[in-house]
């Protein structure tokens, strides 16, 4: 082993600086050392193998992991998470195909960071739709290469110029650059002084019990997994039509679909119709047989 620290005993969120001196023993591999190793592991689970694939890429973890530093949260984190993208790529990986594995991975590490930066800051910060997320992740980088930033709300002009960017509305751009520019309060901070009380003592629980909220969660995984079975039941086509016409948040248009498979926008809908009620009848089946089960 390169480092005289075991691999599996690394750990950024202990101790960073010892961490990132540990991980520059591992030395990078040759193309063909690459292959072996993910052919090794991927044919023959060579734990040996995995490791030195592994960490022979803990540094781009490091690096990617270092771009996303403006967003509070602790850089050991970061990587932690960033390490379990990794992992994720590793066990995807094709060496066949012809690429380098570090082109593969950092698009894994990089949707494991920015899936624990989503959960990690306050949800009363985030939005939830795609343009909001990709506000999220790309304002501070605009407004630095605009050289905006000075504290406060952005001037008009810049406003405009990252909404046009971004493809978003003026008004959430500075929506959420108000929001990024107020840090989050912990619950656990002290009131007074003498610390004896917490901001959380004072908060009224009215909200759902955490049994509810299971209890809802598991029914809506449980719909999730019933309409992903009943979509394979259509035809391609018409597992098309239903997801752009009734699944996306800005469904598409009758005459879009029309053009795109050269047909009339009656039949586009008579297709989405026939489509839905099959989904419907796919459904109805599928939980009275569970209900029989039970």
């Amino acid at each position: 082993m390169a480092s005289s620290v075991p691999s599996h005993q690394l750990s950024p969120e202990n101790n960073l600086s010892r961490y990132l001196q540990a991980i520059r023993a591992y030395p990078m591999l040759a193309y063909s050392e690459e292959v072996d190793l993910a052919e090794r592991w991927r044919d023959h689970q060579d734990g040996e193998a995995l490791e030195k694939l592994v960490t022979s890429h803990l540094r781009l973890v490091v690096k990617i992991a270092m771009g996303f530093r403006g967003y509070g949260l602790p850089v050991g984190d970061l990587i932690a998470e960033g390490n379990v993208g990794m992992m994720q790529a590793m066990k995807r990986y094709d060496p066949d195909r012809g690429f380098r594995f570090s082109t593969y991975a950092m698009w894994w590490i990089r949707a494991s960071i920015q899936e624990y930066i989503l959960h990690s800051w306050s949800l009363v910060k985030m939005g939830t739709t795609a343009a909001q997320k990709k506000l999220f992740f790309n304002l501070r980088k605009l407004k630095g290469q605009l050289k905006a930033i000075e504290d406060g709300d952005l001037r008009p002009e810049n406003v405009s110029e990252i909404a046009v960017r971004l493809k978003v509305a003026e008004h959430e751009v500075v929506n959420m650059n108000r929001r990024l520019s107020g840090p989050d309060q912990s619950l656990n901070a002290p009131v007074r002084e003498d610390g004896e009380s917490e901001w959380q003592d004072w908060l009224v629980a009215d909200g759902k019990s955490q049994e509810v909220l299971v209890q809802e969660h598991q029914e809506l995984t449980g719909r999730k997994a019933l309409l992903s079975a009943a979509l394979r039941g259509l035809s391609e086509r018409e597992r098309h039509i239903i997801n752009e016409r009734r699944l996306k948040e800005t469904p598409a248009t009758l005459q879009i679909l029309s053009d795109h498979y050269g047909v009339s926008r009656e039949r586009i809908r008579q297709i989405e119709v026939r489509a839905f009620e099959k989904l419907q009848k796919s459904v109805r089946n599928s939980v009275l047989d569970q209900r029989l089960a039970n």
